[in-house]
């Protein structure tokens, strides 16, 4: 078994009275990228914070690149890399300046050569003075990931990184990703909300309500779902009614429409075909067709499940 990077068993963590984070216990083995998905506020950055040091867990223990997250949470912070969110440099300085700054706050040994490597590695050279407040969306996460890796972490924990960047910025960022996990061995921690990114990953977990609801490869996790999903083409003034006959019927987890098509979804398949039938008796130009179930559709299960477990 490959080394594991976090190793963490029973992580709590309350807010005036609230679980945030709910007994989660995780794995990650070096050189994962390792796709940490669940809906807004089930806990993800919470959990991040408190892997690299910026929150004390209120119960639970374990490993963090092999220091104990609750004694060592200052070394802890020495070989990881954490991209938050929210672009939080200093838009009137340029690139060079901001990775400078950050190269002296981790004390970065031959600073100023480190700075180089780093901008000629995501291709910054030629952007090396622009301010920073006049790149785009998608340079400004990449100027984040940059200064995540001046000092040379071993552990990369990204946190939306890509959020409201373009298509094309997005798949040049995770294939800078990709590359530093298979050339240097480095190890990512990664949240986000798309499902064609999670598909990126080598493996997934997915939280809700702080709970930790599925774990495994994307073909582990499907298949863990239990759901069998059908595609339903119906003529296009037909699918509201189908819609709200469908998500009325109890065998019926899920009925939403894609493009010119509906996805139908439960766990007892024989009671959800039943109720596909019933609801598109006499509907004419119809084909019905069992597919299988998509990562979206298995998350979408996931987040109601969350919600009925957590009520």
């Amino acid at each position: 078994m490959s080394e594991l990077v976090i190793d963490v068993t029973g992580i709590v963590k309350k807010f005036s009275g609230r679980t945030v984070v709910d007994r989660l216990s995780l794995k990650v083995r070096r050189g994962e990228i390792f796709g940490f998905l669940g809906p807004n506020g089930s806990g993800k950055t919470t959990f991040i914070r408190m892997l690299c040091g910026l929150l004390t867990p209120d119960a639970g223990e374990g490993k963090c690149l092999g220091y104990n997250i609750l004694k060592d949470q200052n070394i802890i912070r020495r070989h990881a890399g954490y991209m938050t969110q929210k672009f939080s440099f200093y838009e009137d300085l340029t690139v060079r300046e901001n990775l400078d700054f950050i190269a002296r706050i981790y004390d970065v040994p031959d600073r100023k050569k480190s700075i180089i490597e780093t901008m000629e590695k995501l291709n910054f050279s030629s952007r090396a003075n622009q301010l920073a407040g006049s790149l785009s969306g998608g340079w400004k996460q990449r100027l984040a990931l940059a200064a995540c890796l001046l000092h040379k972490p071993e552990l990369l924990l990204l946190d939306e990184p890509t959020a409201g960047v373009d298509p094309k910025a997005r798949r040049e960022f995770w294939d800078e990703v990709h590359k530093l996990a298979s050339e240097e061995n480095m190890t990512v921690l990664i949240t986000t909300h798309y499902m064609d990114e999670a598909e990126r990953c080598t493996r997934l977990a997915y939280i809700a309500y702080g709970k930790l609801l599925a774990e495994g490869t994307l073909a582990e996790v499907i298949s863990s779902s239990g759901l069998y999903t059908w595609s339903v083409s119906a003529p296009q003034k037909e699918l509201p009614a189908m819609i709200r006959k469908l998500q009325a019927d109890k065998a019926v987890l899920q009925a939403a429409p894609f493009g010119n098509t509906l996805h139908v979804s439960g766990t007892d398949k024989s009671a959800t075909e039943n109720a596909i039938k019933t609801v598109c008796a006499g509907v004419q130009e119809l084909s019905v067709e069992e597919i299988e179930s998509g990562l979206e559709d298995v998350f979408i299960h996931l987040m109601d499940k969350g919600k009925d477990n957590f009520q």
